[in-house]
């Protein structure tokens, strides 16, 4: 079950040749992973950091063709693997059918005090029904 979310390409995510600056898909696959746990799993980023988060332990981008100010990208998640504390994550942007991106990352769900710590019951059932096997 993939999480979809859409994303204009603006002038803050452009450089100074008008395509989109890398580090800005890194802000734009962050911003998909926060919107999959607020809307798709209805729990809010704001809820899981208030003692701990969820951190990126991994993370690797793979840039297929560049974007422009003004393109309209669709970000697609996908959970690839679901451990007691982490989530394999894979996310692809593509623009009109052609890809501009894809990207593999993996976060940790940690405690107050940094630790690694076991998803909670009712988020890891919320889990275990998105992960998509051989979603690469």
């Amino acid at each position: 079950m993939r999480f979809v979310m859409p994303q204009k390409v603006k002038f803050k995510h452009c450089d100074p040749a008008g395509i989109v600056f890398y580090p800005r898909y890194f802000e734009m696959i962050n911003d998909c992973v926060e919107a999959f746990f607020d809307e798709a799993l209805e729990v809010p980023f704001e809820d899981l950091h208030q003692d701990g988060g969820v951190p990126t332990a991994e993370i690797s981008v793979q840039f297929t063709a560049p974007s422009r100010h003004g393109d309209r990208l669709e970000l697609a998640l996908s959970c690839t693997r679901l451990g007691r504390s982490s989530l394999g994550l894979r996310v692809e942007a593509t623009c009109e059918g052609e890809r501009r991106f894809v990207g593999t990352s993996t976060l940790v769900l940690i405690d107050g005090a940094g630790k690694s710590t076991p998803w909670p019951p009712h988020l890891r059932r919320q889990l275990e029904m998105r992960v998509v096997r051989n979603a690469a």
